[in-house]
This record gives C-alpha cells, sequence and structure tokens, in this order.
C-alpha cells in the first residue's frame, strides 16, 4: 500500500536539509511533526507545484449502488484537492439527499436553484452553480429533496437520459475558454435508477469507490454490467477508468485481502493511494467543510490529495473522445485547444 505520508517525508527532510545550520536531528516519524508537516502542505497548497492539467475536461461519474462506500466522501474530498491544487473542478450534486452540498456548505433546502431545475426545469447549470467556501477553483451544483421526484417527473421527457449530458455541454460552451473547468466530477445516488443512468451518459469516465470490506464485492458486477449495456447503447465513449479503495483499516486481514482481490482483478485501474478508515472524515461535513480544511494534517486528508493527485496526472494523455453515434451531442473542446484559443485571443 502507498503511505501517504512518505512523499510528505522525503520533501520535509530535503528542505530541512537544505535550510537547517544546526545540524541536529528531527524526528520526522513523530505523530506531531508528521500531523504538522501534512497540514503546513495542505493549508500552503497554493505554494507548492500545481497538478497537471488534463489533455481534455474530464466529466467523472462516481457511481457504486452499495450505499456507505464512500461515493459522496471521495467526491468532496478529490474536488477540494483538485481545486486546491490548482484546477478548476465542478461538483454536481445528483443525490437528493444533497450530502455533496452539505460538505461543501453549499445551501440546498428547498427553493434553492440545483440541478432538480436543470433536469427537471428550464433552467441552465450556469444558473443553478454555487460557488464553495473550499476554494474560488470549485463550483457545485447543489441538489434538494425535489430531486427525489426527478426520475418519476422524467419518465416521459424526450430523450431523458440525455438530460444531464446536454445541461453540461451548454453550460461548458456557454463559458470562456479560460474558465472553463478542467473536471467535472458526478456524485451518484446509491441506486442504478434514471438519475445514475443520467450521471453514467453525461459522463466520459467513471470512478468506483469500493470499501474494503467483503459486502462491497457483491453487486459490482450488476454496475459494470449496467456501464456496458450504456456504452452499447447509449454513452459509447463510457469507460471505468479509476478505482478507489476506501474505508481501509490496516489492522485487519480482511482489509488487506479485500484490496489485493481488488487489484488483482482491475490491475492497473486501481489507484495506489488508499483511503484509510478516519475520524475526521466523517466528522468534517458536520461542520459544512471537507477533510482538507476541517483537519489537513489528518492522514484522511493526506490520503485524498495523494488519491487527487494520482488521478490528475492520470488525466494528462487521456486519448481524444469518440462520439459517432450520439445523436445530437457535441464534445467540449479539450483543454489544451481552449488554452491555445486563450493564447491567441490575448494577443
Amino acid at each position: 500500500m502507498t503511505d501517504p505520508g512518505e512523499r510528505l517525508r522525503s520533501s520535509l527532510a530535503a528542505d530541512q536539509s537544505s535550510s537547517s545550520s544546526s545540524g541536529g536531528v528531527v524526528d520526522f516519524d513523530s505523530p506531531i511533526a508528521m500531523e504538522a508537516l501534512r497540514a503546513t502542505r495542505v493549508l500552503h497548497a497554493a505554494d507548492q507545484d500545481p497538478f497537471p492539467v488534463p489533455s481534455r475536461i474530464r466529466v467523472i461519474t462516481i457511481a457504486n449502488q452499495k450505499g456507505g462506500v464512500g461515493k459522496t466522501t471521495s467526491t468532496v474530498n478529490l474536488g477540494v484537492a483538485l481545486a486546491l491544487y490548482g484546477l478548476r473542478t465542478l461538483v454536481i450534486d445528483l443525490d437528493p439527499q444533497g450530502n455533496a452540498s452539505t460538505a461543501l456548505g453549499v445551501e440546498h433546502t428547498v427553493g434553492t436553484p440545483s440541478v432538480y431545475d436543470a433536469l427537471v426545469g428550464d433552467n441552465s447549470l450556469a444558473e443553478v452553480v454555487h460557488p464553495t467556501t473550499a476554494s474560488p477553483k470549485l463550483l457545485c451544483v447543489p441538489a434538494t429533496i425535489d430531486l427525489a421526484g426527478a426520475e418519476i417527473e422524467l419518465v416521459s421527457v424526450v430523450a431523458r437520459e440525455h438530460r444531464l449530458r446536454r445541461a453540461i455541454e451548454a453550460y461548458v460552451h456557454e463559458l470562456p475558454p479560460d474558465q472553463r473547468p478542467h473536471y467535472v466530477l458526478i456524485d451518484c445516488p446509491p441506486s442504478l435508477g434514471l438519475l445514475t443512468l443520467n450521471a453514467l451518459v453525461a459522463g466520459d469516465e467513471v470512478l468506483i469507490p469500493i470499501q474494503c470490506e467483503y459486502y462491497a464485492l457483491e453487486g459490482l458486477g450488476q454496475l459494470l454490467n449496467n456501464i456496458d449495456l450504456v456504452r452499447q447503447h447509449l454513452n459509447p465513449g463510457i469507460s471505468v477508468r479509476t478505482i478507489l479503495l476506501t474505508m481501509y483499516d490496516g489492522r485487519t486481514k480482511l482489509a488487506d485481502q479485500v484490496a489485493d482481490e481488488v487489484r488483482n482483478h482491475f490491475g492497473d485501474l486501481v489507484l495506489p493511494a488508499v483511503i484509510p478508515r478516519n475520524v475526521r472524515v466523517s466528522e468534517a461535513p458536520g461542520y459544512g467543510q471537507s477533510v482538507l480544511t476541517y483537519d489537513p494534517g489528518s492522514r484522511g486528508s493526506t490520503s485524498y490529495v495523494e488519491a487527487a493527485r494520482q488521478l490528475a496526472e492520470r488525466g494528462v494523455d487521456l486519448p481524444p473522445l469518440e462520439r459517432s453515434g450520439m445523436a445530437g451531442a457535441t464534445v467540449a473542446p479539450p483543454v489544451a485547444a481552449q488554452q491555445a484559443v486563450s493564447a491567441q485571443d490575448s494577443q
């Protein structure tokens, strides 16, 4: 397993060796020193090397029909980490419970402009996007309880599976190139209903959080089969590109067994970073924050930063999307092309 503190420990050692003249020995492995180091790195993310910009806009659907595996927690904390390290990120809360909205400190009471208005109503995403307190680069489309009835209301709507995708495409094309998001993260409800189907049609790739317990593996085959069906009939470009192991408890053999089984089956799709069980991760939403802002020195915070870094590194050389066979669909220009156009316009 990747030790989230290893990168930080080596970095601190390098800093200390270059700046220290006393010749004293610092105990980098003491719990207090490591927590202080982790907090410093997260709090001063803007002063560090930013995460690499993806070769194109990445629309990532975070899905798993099993509840309690860390979908919302991963969506929020990955989104905050990407934004803190320089990447424009949009989080779309597609769960009627609105937990992602809560964790990002975004209002989602009844009557708040939300993703429901974009799916069922005539509002554009631009009209329902809200800023977050975590980072100026992080925006959120909240979910209200009204979304619970959206699946019934969408039954008679033409092309109901494409509503979210078309809303995202319209939103991206309306923005200036230098304001378009690098990442769009879609938090799905714990089901395989019409809301999750909209998210799978809207996404270019799927990230599946898997809890390091036996029950987490049950039903995973059904999710993969549904993704295959979506690829065949609705969205040829969708694929599972990332598996994230969550709630890892190194004290148990079961966690290691589940992690090894997932890695053996999915291979390189599994991120090296593992999210441990950490009470700070669970406490943070109660304060309307992500774990990165609530307790930046915790192991949960460091683990999500490392996972976000690895996710960003995988986006540098993505192949272009193929959208043939998608009725009425348009593709947002690659981020690199957007930046080139922006540079030409400024000359």
